[in-house]
């Protein structure tokens, strides 16, 4: 057998092989991705109230035009975009930051990577419980409010002033999610080659400089991950709400999976919930392709 023959052979077995190892993750994609999508698709076209499982009436379109006309359903999606568009960046650069300073060589650093990393490693729920301890306008009560008084200013009602939740709301969870984000940037920063900075500085490069144009350009692809999960993270936004204010004061933090929870679970409108479901899908997939080809673009 010729050696161009031995090659196809072997490359032909290490594509079985490939496809052997991958079906079983394929499967599980499907059967706990592909076909709840499917069902929930199906199910926005039907009248479904949980209270009356059996009373199932096919309206085709109509949760589809009820939703586009309901209000909430748009404030829950400018509550999405805003908290998106904040914490994405906010995330981010916080992230890198905390990187950055936990990669440079000095003593006690591994204190300092838990330290910040921590967070992450608490439940989203304990998390939101303590920041409504310290976002308690009570000042006697509230951390932060306490330091503001005895500065000598006006205590703040974070969570129960429509102008402020949900600012407070992007903070505490760019404090609670920049850990994640601080490793795989870590994990970038140590696969930057010390030689680039050291020649650098032997050409005389400020920290800056060398930060413009080493630390930023090795971290390309870096970023670009980090930036599309953190989107999609925040477009999944649920649990601050629902822990800290309930969706209020006067729907400022009600986001769409918040409003798909309440349609669906609180208010029983299975069906229209569904709706909301698969209008949200398609708009994070936009959104994620969007990101992905002006990242590219700029790439």
């Amino acid at each position: 057998m010729s050696k161009t023959a031995k090659a196809a052979g072997k490359k032909k077995h290490e594509h079985v092989a490939a496809y052997v190892f991958t079906l079983p993750g394929m499967f599980l994609l499907l059967a706990f991705l592909g076909v709840p999508i499917l069902y929930t698709a199906g199910y926005s076209l039907f009248r479904y109230q949980i209270v009356r499982p059996d009373d199932i009436v096919f309206i085709g379109l109509q949760n589809y035009l009820k939703l586009f006309a309901d209000a909430k359903f748009w404030l829950a999606l400018k509550n999405t975009v805003y908290f998106t568009v904040l914490v994405v960046p906010a995330q981010c650069v916080l992230a890198l930051a905390l990187a950055m300073l936990v990669s440079s060589k000095f003593r006690g650093v591994s204190i300092f990577r838990t330290m910040y990393f921590s967070p992450q490693l608490t439940s989203m729920v304990v998390s939101s419980i303590l920041w409504i301890v310290l976002y308690n306008a009570n000042p006697n009560t509230g951390l932060i409010n306490s330091l503001l008084v005895n500065l000598g200013l006006e205590p703040i009602n974070f969570l129960t002033n429509e102008k402020t939740a949900m600012n407070s709301i992007i903070f505490m969870s760019a404090w609670q999610g920049a850990g994640y984000q601080m490793m795989i940037f870590l994990a970038g920063l140590q696969g930057i080659s010390r030689d680039q900075y050291e020649a650098a500085s032997v050409d005389g490069a400020n920290k800056v400089q060398q930060f413009l144009y080493i630390t930023l350009p090795g971290l390309r692809g870096t970023i670009k991950y980090i930036v599309m999960i953190t989107m999609i993270q925040a477009m999944k936004l649920f649990t601050q709400p629902y822990v800290m204010t309930q969706g209020g004061p006067k729907d400022s933090t009600r986001t769409l999976v918040y409003y798909i929870y309440t349609q669906g679970f609180q208010q029983g409108n299975f069906g229209y919930a569904c709706s909301i479901a698969t209008v949200f899908f398609l708009i994070v997939v936009i959104m994620s392709l969007s990101m992905k080809r002006l990242i590219a673009d700029n790439g």
